[in-house]
């Protein structure tokens, strides 16, 4: 598996052959690419509806989406999309297979209003977990795999769910504060998910949200984790 953060909380993941793009908004000041400099992925996975999530995904919509269905339905009609998992989009709590990626979809605690004229709704706000293995109750030491947090504040579901039984390898969690988690939470959850990798996200895109990451590494060792705090440079490969 391969991950590429493009700021924000952009990522692109390889799972096998299989590419994914979660949260498309290349407007943001970590990265140098535009959405026309990324080859169009099989899936687009969007964790909620807010604009610095979405707003570029309309440039993907030949690929088959991934979000909640009332996300579904709003990007069908906004941005052309097509296709969606199953023809509906997913919930939380469920794993659909996407290429060689299982894909879950984990609770955030976070809102997910559409601020239109309309004011949709995005329905539940949501995190990914991806892995290359379908996820069973028996543990697998072979497989690899990637929790992305999404917007949210810190949540016991982290410790008594998705670090114990989806057992992520690597976890993006954001530390912008303001609107989320900030670095002592973000250092909490990292401790909660037993991960062997932490990457922060969602920070230093607008003033509010204006974070050292080096304080999100202190946060992590202040809890006595394992995890190696990895501060990826926009638009570098890290390989797991």
């Amino acid at each position: 598996m391969e991950i590429t953060w493009h700021g924000h909380s952009t990522w692109h993941v390889t799972v096998g052959e299989t590419a994914l793009l979660i949260d498309p908004f290349f407007d943001n000041p970590k990265t140098d690419l535009e959405p026309a400099d990324i080859d169009t992925p099989e899936y687009v996975l969007l964790t909620h509806g807010h604009a610095d999530h979405i707003a570029d995904a309309g440039e993907f919509s030949d690929a088959t989406l991934v979000a909640t269905p009332e996300l579904v339905s709003y990007c069908q009609d906004e941005f052309g999309f097509e296709d969606a998992v199953g023809g509906m989009g997913m919930n939380l709590g469920g794993t659909v297979e996407c290429g060689d990626a299982f894909v879950t979809m984990v609770r955030a605690d976070h809102t997910n209003g559409i601020m239109t004229e309309s004011d949709a709704s995005g329905g539940m706000p949501a995190g990914f977990v991806i892995s290359d293995t379908k996820p069973t109750q028996a543990a697998d030491e072979e497989s690899t795999t990637f929790y992305n947090a999404g917007d949210t504040s810190l949540m016991t579901e982290m410790r008594e769910v998705v670090g114990p039984y989806l057992e992520p390898d690597v976890a993006a969690v954001p530390i912008g504060d303001h609107f989320t988690m900030g670095p002592w939470q973000a250092g909490v959850a990292i401790d909660w998910l037993d991960v062997d990798y932490a990457l922060p996200q969602h920070y230093d895109t607008f003033p509010p949200i204006e974070q050292d990451p080096a304080e999100f590494e202190r946060e992590v060792k202040a809890t006595g984790s394992d995890a190696d705090v990895v501060i990826a440079e926009a638009d570098e490969p890290f390989e797991l």
